[in-house]
């Protein structure tokens, strides 16, 4: 025990030192949207994970920054719910959008044909919607050349008679209601080895003979790379897919400059342009931001700076916004799981719901918990922090409950001998026995918190994620490294710390019998 109380000091030292941490990181995340607004307002544009998306986006964006208005690309926020429910809160100003997505996916069996059926329904929402580009990017039901014709099948029809087929789909396509059901039902196909996987794996898998027919967009370069033969879509299931951009209703009172400079693009953009473009991304690794600034040049002798990042500064800008994500909502987590831990430990009853709420939560999965953060809190950090702390809640929660519990009961009853008052055995005597315990569970809600900051990127939350989904869309497995590899290291440093922060704040009896 006197190797315990000499050690007292050192808690209250590594206590302040906590504190004042967690108070940096506050006021850090207090000030953070007074950083983001400074110098003006900004014009926020967003895009989709797939190629196309972002390329007329980067488009969009580069047009008006050249027009005098600042623009930012939020670049793969992730699918058209996500977006759109952005677009909803005011996160985001405007984005490429579809006919056939508007029609099919946001407003389902809602009537709407036409263009101008779709403004009056956008009209409702306070949204408005230009002309589209000029190109129809619909769904292609595609098939290696040769595979097409060993088994004579021309038309999405001609698949009834191979029930053999193996299907590759991405997920889009599969939850989609102009996707794979309601295809299946219309064609009355009978395949049951259909899977879902992502748009760039699926080429791999039918080039390489693992898949028969996935699902492209017609503007694809891999189309013609990978030697693929589109089927016919000879029951008119699939409807036109026209590119437009859906923006707020304000935003032309916001900057009269905006719309003005966006409709250089409408009926502007062919559909042998966008293949080409796409097929520059994809195929030969060019930067979205590159391809646009060559397209705007050549089609409208537009020119405009194009800022490459250096590795290393891209990579010192995803760590500062990574160790944001991941201390800020870790900190946060430890100023609340503790207390609960200890609640729980105090009184058995209200302890197990506790316990079994932080555990629920644990189960959710990463992603879902982002995107329900949208409606609440929008894209962005502040959605990717509040979930991340959610997930700290149960290890902490857990191993302080734990490492009370595990407290002997002739140390207790020693500590009562000595007259304390339950709150001096508990700053005393139990937390401090308890710390190894406590610091383990912070220690893994640390890294696994390192590992799920990366699926942020997907609102918009930046960090090691951003290249990783970037290296999957493009099959670029040096870009997923730039990701990866950083987040593992960042992964052991932590762990290295908190094994000296115990050394530092766990006494060196409490060590010493654990060992």
């Amino acid at each position: 025990m006197r190797r315990v109380f000499a050690k007292i000091k050192n808690q209250e030292v590594a206590r302040l030192v906590m504190k004042r941490m967690f108070f940096i990181l506050a006021s850090m995340m207090l000030y953070a949207p007074l950083w983001a607004s400074s110098g003006g307002e900004e014009i926020r544009i967003a895009s989709k994970l797939h190629t196309e998306n972002i390329v007329l986006a980067e488009l969009m964006t580069q047009l008006l920054n050249n027009a005098g208005v600042r623009a930012v690309h939020l670049r793969e926020l992730g699918g058209t719910h996500v977006i759109w429910k952005a677009l909803s809160r005011g996160d985001v100003d405007l984005y490429p959008e579809y006919t056939g997505t508007i029609t099919g996916e946001i407003f389902p069996n809602s009537g709407l044909e036409t263009v101008d059926d779709i403004r009056q329904r956008l009209r409702e929402h306070d949204l408005l919607v230009t002309e589209p580009f000029g190109f129809n990017n619909t769904w292609a039901m595609s098939m290696k050349s040769e595979v097409a014709a060993r088994y004579g099948i021309t038309r999405i029809s001609d698949l009834r008679r191979y029930p053999d087929l193996r299907f590759g789909f991405t997920e889009t396509f599969m939850a989609r209601h102009d996707g794979w059901e309601g295809m299946r039902r219309t064609y009355r196909l009978p395949q049951t080895e259909v899977r879902g996987l992502d748009h760039y794996l699926a080429y791999q898998g039918i080039d390489n003979g693992k898949l028969d027919l996935t699902d492209a967009y017609g503007t694809d370069g891999e189309i013609d790379y990978y030697d693929l033969r589109v089927l016919e879509d000879d029951l008119g299931y699939f409807p036109d897919y026209y590119p437009l951009i859906v923006y707020r209703a304000d935003l032309a009172q916001r900057s009269p400059r905006i719309v003005p400079a966006l409709q250089k693009l409408v009926a502007n953009v062919s559909e042998s342009e966008i293949r080409r473009m796409n097929r520059a991304v994809n195929l030969e690794k060019t930067p979205e931001s590159r391809v646009a600034a060559n397209f705007l040049a050549e089609k409208f002798h537009i020119r405009t700076e194009i800022s490459e990042e250096t590795l290393l500064a891209k990579l010192s800008r995803l760590t500062v916004e990574h160790l944001l994500l991941v201390s800020i909502s870790l900190f946060a987590a430890i100023s609340v799981s503790i207390p609960l831990g200890i609640l729980s430990f105090k009184y058995k009853k209200p302890g197990q719901i506790i316990l079994g709420m932080v555990g629920v939560i644990q189960t959710v999965p990463s992603l879902a918990l982002l995107v329900f953060m949208i409606p609440l809190l929008g894209i962005g950090s502040a959605s990717a922090i509040v979930a991340l702390f959610l997930y700290s809640l149960l290890p902490i929660v857990r191993n302080t409950y734990v490492g009370l519990d595990e407290i002997s009961p002739q140390l207790r009853e020693s500590a009562e001998a000595l007259g304390l008052s339950p709150m001096a055995r508990l700053r005393l005597i139990e937390l401090p026995l308890a710390y190894r315990s406590i610091l383990a569970g912070v220690k893994t809600s640390a890294i696994i918190n390192i590992g799920t900051a990366t699926l942020g990127a997907l609102i918009g939350a930046g960090g090691y994620g951003q290249p990783i989904l970037t290296g999957i869309r493009l099959d670029d497995m040096g870009l997923i490294l730039q990701g990866a590899i950083p987040a593992a290291i960042l992964a052991l440093l932590a762990q290295g710390i908190f094994e000296l922060a115990e050394r530092w704040i766990v006494p060196k009896g409490l060590r010493i019998a654990a060992e």
